[in-house]
Order: structure tokens, then C-alpha cells, then sequence
């Protein structure tokens, strides 16, 4: 499995804990908690990844193609199948067995977990607490949590395609913050002002450049990973509030949730430029793309449905309801 998958897996297990959780004001910046012993606070036997390089992609003409069955790296072949569910009402997580669909753990975190990020090298899942300025780790070999480890207003995070950074999405505060992967200790604070509510990202199939979504002042931003800084702004619409965003499979195209308009926009993720919109549903907030490359799953949060946009087409083709959803 590629860094690639990583967002998708982030994305996929942090489901259930994205939802309409609080959001805070701007505080002004301030430095992290005080420093934890980050060694300790690491899952047993985490090993560091091989990083620096941007692993070649498995099929030039899919991004996620590390994703099929079958091609799970040997280092997680053996993991159990589980998933991990941030709580943000209880600050909690639970875990799931995926074969019997059973809670099987259930332990507390910081305050207000959001989202439940795979590290680069797959070997540690960070919980993102965000009002608690913490990172919990998980070893997903064993399911056993670790000391939390001090970081300042992680709302969401990231890792670079060449395993580099982490990169925490300070929300609040307005910020990038480029972070070692295993320490996360911090080495660049991206200060975006013209981004109200930095929220959500993807990155281009070279892994160079990402798309970072503002919910608050319906914009996107570009952001060039190897100065780490901010090359370009794409204005989407007045009243606009992108929220999660993900490549086409050929690496062409990005989607962008809008969960106030209730629909996509389309990117073209070469120049960087606004295409057009696609009306989906109420509440468009989260991507997620097939296991076999031909479909994005687009949730519509406020009216109870996904819909299903072909990749081919980059149209809508299906229209599922969730009962009580």
C-alpha cells in the first residue's frame, strides 16, 4: 500500500468522527504544550520509515492503485482488521472489529478527537485531539494507545508523499505546521491568513503540490511542499464551504466537497484552475474513492445520501439513500 492510501484510509476511518463537532475562534499563536517524552509516548516497536523519496506509483495512470486487494504492504499484511472511530462528543475512540462488526476496545483521548491519520510508514495511527493540543498514538499491530504527545491545535494531518513531514492542520490558528513523523517535533509553521478554516487536502499524483481547502471564505489554496509555501489562491464561489478533497485516479482532476452549495467542484490539478461545478446533494462533505478506481463516493451529510460519480464520465450516475441517515 502507497502513501497515497494513507488519506484514504484516514479518510474512511475518522467517518464517524468529522460530523458538525465544534469549531473554535482564532486564538493568537502560541508555542506547543510543554514537550512530552516522545519516545515513550511512540507505540512498541514503531520503526522509522525509509524516507526521502517519493515512492514510484504502482500504475502510472492510477494513484490508487496500491489500493486493490491484495497489495497491502508487508509490514501491515498481518495487522488486525479493525477500525478506529474518534468520539469528539465523549473524547474517546472506539474500535471495531471489521469481521464481526462488534466494538471490541474503547479508551479515552484528548478533548475534541476529529480524525485518525496513518503515519507515512504505517505504523502508527495519530489520533487528532484537537482542543486537547495532543496526538494519541495507536499501535495497530497490537491496538494498544500510547502517551499522548504534545502538538498545538491539530484539527486534521497529513504526511508528505516522501515521508519527510507531518503535516498538521492547525485550524484555529490558521496555520500548516511541517512536523518530523516520528517526534513531531516543529520544524515550519505555514501561516495561511488568506485560508479561514484550513481544513482539508490532497495532493497532486507528482506528491510536489497540495490542494488545501478554506471552508469559512469559500477558497482553495496551493501550496508548493517542497518551499512550503503558498503559490497560488482558486476563489470557488460566494457562500462556498469546500471541505474534503481528493484526486481523480489518472492524477487529472480534483474533486472538492461543498457542503454549502451541496455538490463538487472540479480542479484541474495541472494548472490548478476552477473547471466547473457538480450538484450532488445537501451537505457534501466527504470523498471517498472505490477500491477499483471507477467511483467517488460523495456523502451529502444533511440529506441522508451518497452519491456515485464515475471517474470516466466525472459525472453522477447513482443516487443511494441511507435510512436514518
Amino acid at each position: 500500500m502507497s502513501p497515497r492510501m494513507i488519506a484514504v484510509l484516514a479518510a474512511t476511518a475518522a467517518l464517524a468522527g468529522c460530523g458538525a463537532a465544534q469549531r473554535h475562534a482564532d486564538p493568537p499563536r502560541t508555542s506547543d504544550p510543554p514537550a512530552a517524552n516522545h519516545d515513550a509516548a511512540r507505540p512498541a516497536r514503531a520503526t522509522a520509515a525509509r524516507a526521502g523519496q517519493i515512492p514510484p506509483l504502482l500504475d502510472p495512470h492510477d494513484v490508487y492503485a496500491a489500493g486493490r486487494p491484495g497489495r497491502l504492504a508487508q509490514q501491515v499484511r498481518h495487522d488486525p482488521p479493525r477500525v478506529y472511530v474518534p468520539n469528539s462528543k465523549s473524547d474517546t475512540v472506539d474500535v471495531i472489529d471489521q469481521r464481526t462488526a462488534k466494538i471490541v476496545d474503547h479508551f479515552p483521548v484528548g478533548a475534541l478527537p476529529q480524525h485518525v491519520t496513518p503515519s507515512w510508514d504505517l505504523r502508527t495511527l495519530w489520533v487528532t485531539n484537537d482542543l486537547g493540543n495532543s496526538l494519541t498514538p495507536i499501535d495497530p499491530r497490537t491496538g494498544r494507545h500510547g502517551r499522548p504527545v504534545p502538538v498545538l491545535d491539530p484539527y486534521n494531518m497529513y504526511f508528505t508523499a516522501d515521508g519527510r513531514h507531518a503535516i498538521v492542520v492547525a485550524e484555529a490558528h490558521r496555520e500548516l505546521d511541517f512536523r518530523t513523523p516520528h517526534t513531531m517535533r516543529l520544524t515550519k509553521a505555514l501561516y495561511v491568513p488568506g485560508c479561514h478554516g484550513v481544513d482539508h487536502m490532497d495532493f497532486t499524483a507528482s506528491g510536489t503540490r497540495a490542494l488545501v481547502s478554506c471552508e469559512f471564505n469559500g477558497r482553495m489554496i496551493v501550496v508548493d511542499l517542497r518551499r512550503e509555501r503558498v503559490v497560488k489562491t482558486i476563489v470557488l464561489s460566494a457562500g462556498a464551504m469546500p471541505q474534503d478533497v481528493k484526486l481523480s485516479p489518472d492524477g487529472r482532476t480534483f474533486y472538492v466537497a461543498d457542503m454549502a452549495t451541496g455538490g463538487v467542484w472540479l480542479i484541474d490539478a495541472h494548472r490548478m484552475t476552477k473547471e466547473r461545478f457538480q450538484p450532488t446533494g445537501r451537505g457534501a462533505h466527504g470523498l471517498y474513492p472505490s477500491r477499483d478506481s471507477r467511483v467517488l463516493y460523495v456523502s451529502n451529510r444533511n440529506e441522508g445520501t451518497i452519491t456515485l460519480i464515475s471517474f470516466r464520465t466525472r459525472r453522477p450516475f447513482r443516487k443511494w439513500r441511507i435510512p436514518g441517515g
